[in-house]
């Protein structure tokens, strides 16, 4: 009978687990390079977003540079942002505060008298004029007294950044003749009046904004004349947070 052939069998490679497992390495450390590249920012980026932010948080050349340990630690983005955001909300309130100080100075022979007030509350400064030294009873002409104290604010606002809201205000006592069919037109009518005067005397018109509330917010019960009185006013608040460039 033939012989039967043997091969030679080939000897097993014990070495090649290395090949995986160095490409395995290679790709491991390839996963933390992207991860540490997407979770920090060198501080020129840091530089050029904070000017951006500043920007957009606070006004033209607001924003500052970073600080000596800042700049040497490498920030997550979300840090800058939330920073950037008290950076200009701190501003806005210590903006907002003068102007509040400067409002009860000159206000206050009429806050005195408890004819203005002047208050701070979430909205931003809500300076409460009462009617009686605006307007003549069911009208929506300017007193003479009340054009000298409404420019003496319009000074201070001139020059502010917040937008600004004036409100009209009446009691419940229907109202109806020729130029006011109802409280509605009355109370939207004096507050563009206040509004307009405003824009006479410098105040940008895209600050500014006119609504009538009519009777439907009242500051005390329309029970007696006192109450009705202190509802008959103009509200006018400066918003907070709300520049308008």
């Amino acid at each position: 009978m033939p012989r039967r052939k043997r091969y030679q069998e080939d000897d097993e490679n014990h070495e090649r687990w290395l090949i995986s497992y160095a490409d395995f390495i290679t790709l491991l450390f390839a996963f933390f390079v992207v991860m540490y590249a997407v979770s920090v920012v060198n501080v020129g980026k840091y530089t050029v977003l904070s000017e951006a932010l500043g920007d957009a948080f606070g006004g033209r050349g607001a924003a500052t540079r970073p600080n000596t340990q800042v700049e040497l630690e490498a920030l997550p983005l979300s840090n800058i942002i939330a920073h950037k955001r008290l950076e200009a909300a701190k501003r806005d309130r210590e903006r907002l505060d003068l102007l509040a100080r400067k409002l009860d100075s000159v206000l206050a022979p009429l806050v005195r008298s408890g004819k203005v007030r002047v208050t701070r509350n979430a909205r931003g400064i809500t300076i409460d004029i009462n009617a009686s030294i605006l307007f003549m009873e069911g009208d929506a002409g300017l007193t003479g007294r009340a054009r000298e104290t409404l420019q003496a604010v319009a000074q201070l606002l001139k020059d502010d950044p917040h937008a600004i809201e004036v409100e009209g205000h009446t009691d419940d006592a229907p109202i109806a003749n020729a130029a006011f069919p109802s409280n509605w037109e009355l109370s939207a009518v004096r507050a563009s009046t206040v509004v307009r005067l405003f824009v006479d005397n410098g105040v940008a018109e895209r600050r500014l904004a006119a609504v009538g509330r009519g009777a439907n917010r009242p500051l005390a019960p329309n029970d007696d004349p006192l109450g009705r009185a202190r509802n008959r006013r103009v509200a006018v608040t400066i918003l907070a947070g709300s520049t308008v460039e």
